[in-house]
């Protein structure tokens, strides 16, 4: 059984092989039939790929005059625009100088241990080409080349050149590494992230290691060979390498020997325990005796995608006994190995040391000698930038220079790149709204600018357009006598522009436009209710930008214009799974998912983000839609920026465009509106001003419906009464009704905390107290009376009219003000109990008026009475009579002189008697 499982899964592994070459051999038939092989200097020519970016990885073969073969080809997704190019040198400017080759496009997708057969466009031979390159054509970008001829004109190598060693590895020098040294004749996935790939050779003695893992640049990779004679805790006393990255970028490997399970530290005997370098564990001070338990020589290492790759090698027989393990090739070892934070050397210890590797760990038994490659395609990580940052500062200037291209982060690179503070081009990090300076000491020919242009340079030339942001031609200056630039990036400039020189392309690289100073970008910025959601907004003339940012994790984040969400205007900001931001504006008119309605409302420089589930929203909108009679419910969004308006947020686990549910619904809302001034920048927020404004209202009904009313009325109707009664009532009653108005105004205004001049209601208040206040002033300047049998002044007819009308004009806008101040009221807190009070007022009014023109009547008819006979008066007396009245004298009643009418008639009087039978 044992052997046919054995045949079984030879067979198996004998017969991919084969046909994986019939099939070969068969897309070779059909793409390139009855092609000559004259050029004989690169017919049959193989090489590997050199790793440049993208993690491009696989051999090269040249098959006759018209097509190459690739091999075990990975690439990581690099775009639409990338293609097969060709080049006579391997230099930058070379490159750039290339052509396509192939009509074949290596499309959007990412390639996995790919085999494919590349036709050569027509009229292209290899005669004119020395370099086939993988080349993304919009950023002028090199992810991997093959070089045809030994020679190159590249002023570095790809890699570092190995040294040379013929004799047995003992771990003091390195053994030649024949062809690229990213490529490996195994294989093995250890875990999603971290790849071991290994190569042994056995008449060296030695075992290359490569090893890869999508990691931070902070992070170490550990592998070694577990002790042999344990069957469990393989992390103790197991032979380990560890690598990883210096602070300058330079790649490390250590040789190291577990004897506990913590962080390498000396004991109170004075020797070291724990993960610790195998030197650490040598007692002598002899270096020679050091190095001799160091085993682990690094051959080759980059950082390239997010990507950490380290080759090195150790001996399959090692001479230190102590501390490292003997790898038999003939049978499977356990092996371990772990991912973790590194702790950079101190004064107190000099080597690199791992820390606590969390879970990220394992163990796996390998057999070096068989074949394993179950790597399927390149290895990614989602963080690709780890370049080097610079995070502009307002106060401190960047100082700009130019040197060497050691380690750009986007090859191939001109041999001069830009520095920042001292750093090959960083990515440069800076907030809109915040200034940034920069001191420009690069030299005189090359000038500095910020563009939306990846490469920069001389645009023009490559017949395509740019948006330069700051500097330009005339940015140059030197140490002696450096240029400042200064640039301020608003809230619409992109997330991503560049740094460039004008002249030469390639100098620079990104600068990261981010959102944190979104106080700085705005003019104006408060906090809402609880203090979870921050708004701010900038006004001009005909439209606000508005931003709102959460405080606190959520699916989305929702700010609406209203007292509360029904009935109001809300914006919905949210990321969906793809990454993408988006905000939606709705009408809410219900408590559910279907009262939730979307509106068409014009938003402009909509921006959303997520940044560890904080949203972040942007927008501007008109501040009046404008829609020219269109009765759409967007149309009555209006932001008034002279009136407090209140708003609402709320926070829920996921959002989506449409097909909204119960699910939709927030988790957290606010549990009051703030009302925010637009203009003067401030807010407060909302509390429940019913009970305040009502004891308001009821005090200026008490004033201007009854009290000022009534005197009125008694100065007019009531003077037939005997005595002084109308007068004292008219006066009590005015002075109790300004008081009341007075004590409203403070009462209102103290729990207001101030006056809204810009309200209606407000206004129409003033103005009535304005008139209210005439009237003591007039009644106190009024003229004097004329004598007894005298008819009144001119200046006191005049007196009395100003003064009865101003009075009646003063009721009429008082009355006009409760109505507004109702009005306001209802818009406010939409309270259905205002309608019915103004409906009672109305009532009350209607009453005050069938009442007014009862009494007139009834004044009339007793006026005529008076006059015409009835009662003491005689028909035919000459009695002046003035419909209009002194209100404020008692000596003359319904406008006739008291004195006059006591004086005794000049005619006689017909006594008439019953006759009495």
């Amino acid at each position: 059984m044992a052997n046919a499982q054995s045949f079984s899964s030879i067979s198996f592994h004998f017969l991919i092989p084969m046909i994986s070459m019939f099939s070969l051999s068969v897309s070779s038939r059909h793409s390139i039939p009855n092609c000559p092989k004259t050029n004989t200097s690169v017919i049959n020519f193989t090489s590997e790929f050199v790793m440049c970016q993208h993690q491009v990885r696989g051999s090269f073969s040249v098959i006759n005059d018209c097509a190459f073969k690739v091999k075990d080809f990975d690439m990581i997704n690099g775009g639409s625009d990338v293609y097969w190019w060709g080049a006579v040198g391997d230099s930058y400017k070379n490159l750039t100088n290339g052509y396509v080759i192939s009509d074949e496009k290596l499309n959007a997708t990412s390639y996995k241990n790919e085999s494919f057969i590349v036709k050569l466009s027509k009229n292209v031979t290899w005669d004119d080409v020395k370099v086939v390159a993988v080349w993304k054509k919009s950023l002028e970008s090199d992810f991997g080349h093959v070089v045809l001829e030994e020679k190159t004109d590249s002023p570095m190598s790809p890699a570092p050149a190995p040294a040379l060693s013929d004799v047995k590895f003992n771990g003091s020098s390195v053994v030649k590494v024949v062809g690229e040294p990213t490529m490996f004749d195994n294989c093995k996935v250890l875990s999603d992230k971290y790849r071991l790939r290994w190569t042994v050779r056995l008449e060296n003695n030695v075992i290359d290691i490569g090893l890869e893992g999508a990691i931070d640049i902070r992070d170490y990779m550990a592998f070694g060979w577990a002790d042999p004679f344990k069957e469990n805790d393989h992390m103790l006393g197991a032979d380990v390498a560890v690598t990883g990255f210096t602070e300058k970028g330079h790649p490390f490997v250590d040789d190291y020997h577990i004897t506990k399970y913590s962080e390498c530290m000396t004991n109170k005997n004075g020797k070291a325990e724990g993960v610790c370098p195998d030197t650490m564990y040598v007692e002598s001070d002899d270096r020679r005796e050091r190095d001799l338990v160091n085993n682990t020589m690094l051959v080759y290492g980059h950082r390239k995608d997010g990507v950490s790759f380290i080759r090195y090698q150790r001996p399959l027989k090692s001479i230190d006994k102590r501390y490292d393990w003997n790898i038999n090739v003939k049978k499977n070892m356990t092996c371990i190995w772990a991912l973790g934070f590194i702790k950079p050397p101190d004064s107190i210890r000099p080597n690199y040391l791992p820390e606590n590797h969390g879970k990220t760990y394992g163990h796996v038994h390998i057999n070096v000698s068989e074949h394993v490659n179950d790597c399927l395609g390149p290895l990614d990580n989602k963080n690709k930038q780890d370049q080097e940052l610079v995070i502009a500062d307002e106060m401190e200037p960047l100082v700009v220079t130019s040197g060497p291209g050691l380690h750009y982060p986007n090859p191939p690179n001109p041999s001069k790149v830009l520095y920042i503070n001292k750093k090959e081009s960083p990515l440069l990090r800076v907030e809109r709204g915040v200034p940034v300076k920069f001191s420009i000491q690069a030299g005189h020919n090359v000038a500095f600018y910020i563009t939306s242009d990846p490469l920069g340079g001389n645009v023009t030339s490559r017949n395509r357009s740019e948006t330069i942001y700051a500097g330009g031609p005339k940015a140059h200056g030197v140490k002696s006598k450096p240029k400042v630039l200064e640039w301020a990036p608003n809230r619409n400039t992109p997330g991503q522009v560049y740094y460039q020189s004008f002249f030469t392309q390639k100098m620079g690289w990104k600068v990261q436009v981010v959102d944190g100073g979104l106080t700085d970008m705005y003019n104006n910025s408060v906090l809402l209710d609880d203090q979870q959601v921050s708004f701010f907004w900038t006004l001009s003339k005909k439209s606000i930008s508005i931003a709102a940012r959460g405080e606190k994790k959520s699916g989305y984040l929702a700010i609406g214009f209203g007292s509360k969400m029904v009935n109001s205007f809300a914006y919905v900001g949210w990321v969906d799974a793809n990454g993408k931001g988006h905000v939606k504006t709705y009408w809410i008119d219900g408590m559910n998912a279907q009262s939730l309605h979307p509106t068409k409302e014009h938003l402009t420089y909509v921006r959303c983000k997520s940044e560890r589930g904080i949203i972040t929203m942007e927008f501007t909108r008109p501040l009046d839609p404008n829609c020219d009679g269109d009765k759409k419910i967007e149309c009555k969004n209006i932001v008034e920026p002279t009136s407090p308006f209140p708003i609402i947020w709320a926070m829920g686990a996921k959002w989506s465009s449409d097909h909204l549910t119960q699910s939709n619904m927030h988790s957290v809302t606010s549990n009051k509106p703030v009302r925010v001034s637009l203009i003067y920048g401030s807010a407060e927020v909302e509390e429940d001003l019913r009970p305040v404004l009502a004891v308001h209202g009821f005090m200026m009904f008490l004033a201007w419906g009854m009290f000022l009313p009534c005197g009125i009325l008694a100065a007019r109707y009531m003077k037939h009464v005997d005595g002084d009664v109308w007068f004292k009532i008219h006066v009590y009653t005015q002075w109790s009704g300004l008081t009341i108005t007075f004590l409203g105004i403070l009462f209102a205004a103290a729990e207001l905390r101030g006056l809204h001049i810009n309200l209606l209601h407000v206004k129409i208040g003033i103005l009535t107290v304005i008139l209210g206040c005439i009237q003591p002033i007039n009644a106190y300047i009024r003229p004097k009376k004329g004598d007894v049998g005298e008819e009144p002044s001119p200046q006191r007819i005049f007196w009395e009219y100003i003064h009865a009308y101003c009075g009646r004009l003063a009721v009429f806008v008082g009355i006009f003000a409760i109505f507004s101040g109702m009005k306001h009221l209802g818009d406010r807190y939409d309270d259905e109990n205002v309608r019915g009070l103004m409906r009672a007022l109305v009532v009350w009014i209607l009453a005050g008026v069938l009442t007014v023109l009862y009494l007139e009547y009834r004044r009339k008819r007793h006026l005529r009475h008076r006059i015409f006979g009835l009662g003491n008066w005689v028909l035919g007396d000459d009695v002046d009579v003035d419909e209009e009245t002194d209100l404020l004298r008692r000596d003359r009643i319904h406008g006739v002189n008291v004195d006059k009418l006591a004086l005794p008639s000049e005619r006689s009087e017909i006594q008439l008697e019953p006759l009495s039978t």
